[in-house]
């Protein structure tokens, strides 16, 4: 009978946090001892073995399940990627990810990818970023690279989450509005519980960019003229949030013609 197939390993799991029961940060450290060169807002996929038929023989080589996870920590970061992950039941692959330990072996790809960054933006324009879930974690890598350099006029995030337990970066981005102007954060859930302590917005992120409120959080109007906008998310967030943009005179950015308005599908 044929032997099974050595698995070829090439990543550890440096370090995991709990969030809560439907969100994990994980830390994940390549062989080689360092993370590929990557801008913030490109992805990592991670990979895990797929099952072998229990009826035939093993096979000659490893076929993968993969999934791509935007990167939430910095490139200045060097030694393990950072990613926020969602507990999708039924899922092919974060299922298998959440029982795992810090130390346990994954598949990492060699290098990072994806177009969902500022090089064609830019420097010193208003960013505002329309977020669901863990695709706050692009926007997480842009602030932590990007802050005080310059590379924006001030960044705008409204984030939107089904609990107020989910928001694994609340603090930080609390954290950087209170201590820097050019920042502006609002969190909103969905969900949450009525009893909770929750004094945050409830209801649908979308609402943050009604004139008045987003004023109110970001200290000036929404204007086309000299603002980004970069939405990720659930694709039905960016489905309904785009319209909204587009009638407010934002023009989506193709490869074929630049514009305004980027978005991600993060799911």
């Amino acid at each position: 009978m044929t032997q099974a197939t050595p698995i070829p390993w090439n990543a550890t799991i440096a370090r995991r946090r709990d969030v809560s029961p439907g969100v994990r940060l994980l830390w994940i450290r390549p062989d080689s001892g360092a993370v590929a060169r990557f801008e913030p807002g490109q992805f990592i996929q991670l990979g895990w073995p797929k099952p072998e038929d229990p009826a035939g023989e093993p096979p000659t080589r490893v076929r993968w399940n993969k999934r791509s996870y935007s990167i939430a920590s910095s490139p200045d970061e060097h030694e393990a990627y950072e990613l926020c992950l969602t507990l999708v039941a039924g899922g092919v692959l974060t299922p298998r990810l959440f029982d795992l330990e810090a130390g346990a072996r994954v598949w990492c790809d060699d290098a990072p990818k994806g177009h969902f960054t500022l090089e064609r933006i830019p420097a010193g324009r208003h960013l505002v970023c329309v977020a669901t879930g863990t695709g706050i974690a692009p926007f997480v890598s842009m602030l932590r690279r990007y802050r005080g350099t310059g590379r924006f006029r001030k960044l705008t995030v409204l984030w939107g989450a089904r609990e107020s337990a989910d928001l694994a970066y609340h603090a930080e981005w609390t954290a950087a509005a209170a201590a820097d102007t050019s920042i502006a954060y609002a969190a909103i859930t969905s969900r949450e519980p009525a009893s909770s302590a929750w004094r945050g917005a409830r209801g649908r992120v979308q609402s943050l960019l009604e004139p008045a409120t987003f004023e109110h959080v970001a200290g000036e109007s929404l204007s086309p003229e000299d603002t980004h906008a970069l939405l990720c998310g659930n694709p039905a967030m960016v489905d309904d949030v785009r319209p909204l943009l587009e009638a407010r005179g934002f023009v989506l950015d193709t490869a074929r013609a630049p514009g305004n308005l980027h978005f991600e599908r993060y799911w």
